[in-house]
């Protein structure tokens, strides 16, 4: 489905941060190893201020919401499907992470391009700029903590 309005992106950005909400504090509750437990809880943490800044930024932002249209943003793009076992191994945690922090930081990216308002649009590409970092800072988490997690 295509994300071809304003509102969409919002209501995605929203849905997507949310789920990651959800799987983070599962993710905490279910990692054994403390270095993995406390990067966990740090991007849930950071997930629920994504999620009070994507509320925020819609509220100030409706009138605009029935402005142009945008185009060359697919839903499904964007979608992750996580499915953890009761008992994950940490490695599989990570990885989890890796893919949700990915699949975010290319929705931010992309649609910080697309975003007709400069400050939502900064607003995106700042979100997408932290995304990067953990990016980084989880995988050289998986390789100091040899979780098996390839170069």
């Amino acid at each position: 489905m295509a994300l071809s309005t304003f509102g969409a992106i919002m209501n995605f950005a929203l849905e997507r941060v949310g789920d990651s909400v959800n799987i983070y504090k599962s993710m905490v509750q279910k990692a054994k190893d403390s270095v993995l437990k406390g990067t966990l809880q740090l991007l849930l943490d950071e997930e629920k201020r994504n999620y009070a800044l994507m509320e925020q930024t819609r509220r100030e932002n409706v009138t605009e919401m029935i402005l142009e249209p945008i185009t060359g943003l697919q839903h499904e793009d964007y979608e992750i499907e996580v499915n953890l076992s009761n008992q994950p191994k940490d490695i599989d945690l990570l990885k989890v992470a890796l893919a949700l922090e990915e699949k975010e930081q290319n929705f931010f990216s992309d649609s910080s391009a697309k975003v007709p308002l400069p400050e939502v649009a900064r607003i995106f590409r700042k979100v997408a700029q932290k995304k990067e970092k953990t990016l980084t800072k989880l995988k050289a988490l998986g390789l100091n903590q040899s979780f098996g997690l390839p170069a």
